[in-house]
């Protein structure tokens, strides 16, 4: 879930983590966000779309109290882009000035995460350009460590993990799932499928050669007409189609089912969702009882229906997310209108 001023009140964020419960996941990440003006920013601060410290202490309290597990998944926004810019292709005038306002921004979830009891930190999203400094990035995790003593991840963009210079100093390969799997909006499931597993091998292989496990940090698909071709591409218009976005989800679920990860966060658990809405969210959608399946391990899940299972997995997640970015009913969930861990 993201967490966003106006709509992350009590009774909104209650309803939407009882229904990540429901659909089996064991944990949730909760988004939050601070912002730097453009991609040449040194400064870094809350804004008008950063949650209240102490709204997003009850939001993690009542993950807690629901027997959910916490990722706590600051980002860093941009108040303005130009085309082709975002946080990925950063280039700060003075890369000192922004490294020191970067770890004062996560330190502040650090010791959040800290105080609340959350079980796990990521310490950054998709910050490609600055993925070579290894002395900062270092630094940076040393200064977590210090004051949270949960587990640490990063959040590596798809087409760019190989070239994170930090990864013996997280607990597992964070990589995002927006893979291009589709060449076209009627693509079947078992086309998906097989992209999936190629995908799955090459990962898999990745992660082993860095010692770690694979825990694929974000996985949506909007429910739109070329979804599983362009699954990154949030501002694509198109006509709602929720099969498409099933098809692509139970694709992922049963590659994996197949060869299991230590564990996934489904982008995300939020907005009215509902057959007609385009959006990510599988809520309300038929995406959402393949999650339920895949989470109960009724698709295959390996280790007694854990959602993503594995060595040491990591619980269940689906993400609730109030940055961004279904009538099919999840047995428990109150479908009034990211998974495996949630954000």
């Amino acid at each position: 879930m993201s967490l966003y001023p106006g709509t992350a009140t009590s009774p909104v964020i209650a309803r939407r983590l009882a229904e990540v419960r429901a659909l089996g996941a064991s944990t949730v990440a909760l988004v939050m966000t601070w912002s730097a003006a453009n991609v040449r920013a040194t400064a870094i601060a809350p804004s008008q779309r950063t949650i209240p410290d102490r709204a997003a202490i009850r939001a993690i309290a009542m993950a807690h109290s629901l027997g959910l597990e916490v990722v706590v998944f600051p980002i860093l926004t941009l108040d303005t882009v130009a085309p082709g810019q975002w946080r990925g292709t950063m280039q700060p005038s003075d890369g000192n000035r922004f490294w020191l306002a970067y770890e004062a921004f996560i330190l502040h979830y650090a010791q959040l995460a800290a105080r609340t009891g959350a079980e796990a930190l990521m310490v950054g999203s998709e910050l490609g350009s600055t993925e070579a400094w290894r002395g900062r990035w270092y630094h940076l995790i040393s200064k977590v460590e210090g004051v949270f003593s949960g587990a640490l991840y990063y959040s590596a963009n798809w087409d760019h993990y190989e070239h994170v210079s930090f990864w013996p100093r997280v607990d597992a390969v964070g990589i995002t799932g927006y893979f291009s799997v589709a060449v076209s909006a009627s693509a079947s499931e078992a086309e998906l499928l097989r992209a999936w597993r190629r995908i799955r091998e090459r990962l898999r292989g990745f992660a082993a050669a860095h010692q770690k496990p694979l825990f694929i940090t974000e996985l949506g698909y909007p429910s739109t007409d070329g979804a599983a071709r362009w699954p990154w591409d949030y501002t694509r218009a198109g006509q709602v189609d929720v099969e498409e976005q099933r098809r692509a989800f139970a694709a992922f679920a049963l590659a994996f089912s197949e060869a299991p990860l230590f564990g996934v966060l489904v982008w995300a658990w939020d907005g009215p969702g509902g057959a007609g809405d385009g959006g990510y969210t599988p809520r309300g959608k038929p995406a959402a009882n393949v999650l339920f399946d895949y989470f109960s391990g009724t698709r295959g899940t390996p280790n007694g229906g854990s959602g993503c299972a594995g060595e040491n997995a990591t619980p269940r997640s689906v993400g609730l997310d109030h940055t961004t970015r279904p009538p099919v009913t999840v047995p428990g969930a109150a479908m009034d209108t990211a998974s495996p861990t949630a954000k």
